[in-house]
């Protein structure tokens, strides 16, 4: 079981189980959404994660099937679900709960949509074109 709250701790999220995916994402969506050139996040089975929450609020991507949960108050995003309805957890939530590390048995193993990435990275990572089902980049 693991742990994470928001920022100012009035939504907590537990999760069970290993997670589905421990990926970088670098689609366009993910840096919409997140706000960032990219996202270090686990996916977990709605099964899987238990929101215990006093104060949340869900957005809903426009005109893609991406949705975010986020703290109404410090507004910290709890999870968003991706277009697998699987809910993706960032990875700073789990590290705070862990004093600012992410568990060893989290670290990303993957780079997802690395075609549509803005910034490179260099490392020995698998670098998928697109989904984790698809090609990989030599």
């Amino acid at each position: 079981m693991l742990e994470g709250q928001c920022l100012c701790g009035e939504n907590r999220l537990v999760m069970t189980g290993e997670p589905m995916a421990r990926a970088n994402c670098h689609c366009a969506s993910c840096r919409d959404v997140y706000g960032g050139s990219f996202l270090s996040a686990t996916a977990w089975q709605p099964s899987q994660l238990t929101l215990s929450a006093s104060n949340c609020r869900d957005f809903s991507h426009p005109t893609k099937r991406l949705t975010r949960t986020y703290c109404a108050s410090c507004g910290d995003i709890l999870f968003g679900t991706n277009r697998l309805g699987m809910n993706v957890v960032p990875n700073q939530m789990i590290a705070r709960s862990h004093q600012g590390v992410l568990p060893a048995h989290l670290t990303p193993e993957m780079h997802i949509f690395y075609t549509q990435r803005i910034v490179d990275i260099n490392d020995t990572l698998v670098k998928y074109s697109e989904g984790w089902d698809g090609p990989t980049l030599d």
